[in-house]
């Protein structure tokens, strides 16, 4: 998603949530996983790549992994009491029925794959809050979901971070490109499959 939205805007959030350290981290996880499109991902980078102390790594991890999940929460009640009309507005009707289609076929591993993945999360909780899934299942395949999406990429420029950084040129950059297709391009045929798939019988 976040290719559709200005670089400009991207930054400008970061740099905003980056000046209220923790808080402006819980706020801007919180509301991507909510209602808002710009992603946390940058800002976690950028923290984690200044922290201080593997217990930092940690804790912004964690900060970023619970406010993310308590956003979500909030966008499953909102699903619960305006998903109808949010999806109808904000959502396109081909990822409506993706995403409805992620939460009847594959319910828990749904919520992982979108907390885990570019796929929007806070569609799948509209959608979830709106069918009324399970609240222990959706908040523990969240947290799962998304403590892996921002732990291994935080544990990793926590322990790689100057090295990554000065290694980047012209052919580790090809090599990270080849290497994202070689996994995006399955992930967007199965994303576009779902809606091939024959309708889950009541």
């Amino acid at each position: 998603m976040s290719s559709i939205i200005p670089q400009d805007l991207i930054d400008s959030a970061v740099d905003w949530a980056d000046s209220l350290g923790y808080l402006g981290l819980a706020l801007l996880t919180a509301s991507e996983a909510a209602i808002q499109p710009i992603p946390p991902d940058p800002l976690i980078w950028k923290m984690v790549l200044e922290a201080g102390s593997g217990f930092e790594i940690l804790l912004i991890v964690a900060i970023a992994t619970l406010s993310s999940v308590g956003g979500a929460l909030v966008g499953y009640l909102i699903g619960m009491y305006a998903g109808g009309w949010l999806m109808e507005n904000f959502v396109s009707e081909g990822n409506i029925l993706r995403l409805e289609k992620l939460v009847s076929k594959y319910g828990a591993l749904g919520i992982f794959i979108a907390a885990v993945s570019p796929i929007p999360y806070k569609g799948l909780a509209w959608v979830a809050g709106a069918g009324r899934m399970n609240l222990k299942i959706f908040i523990a395949a969240g947290i799962f979901g998304r403590g892996i999406r921002f732990g291994v990429p935080g544990v990793l420029l926590g322990i790689y971070g100057e090295n990554i950084v000065e290694s980047l040129n012209w052919l580790t950059f090809s090599l990270i490109c080849v290497a994202s297709l070689v996994f995006l391009i399955p992930a967007m045929n199965w994303w576009n499959s779902l809606l091939l798939e024959e309708p889950i019988s009541e």
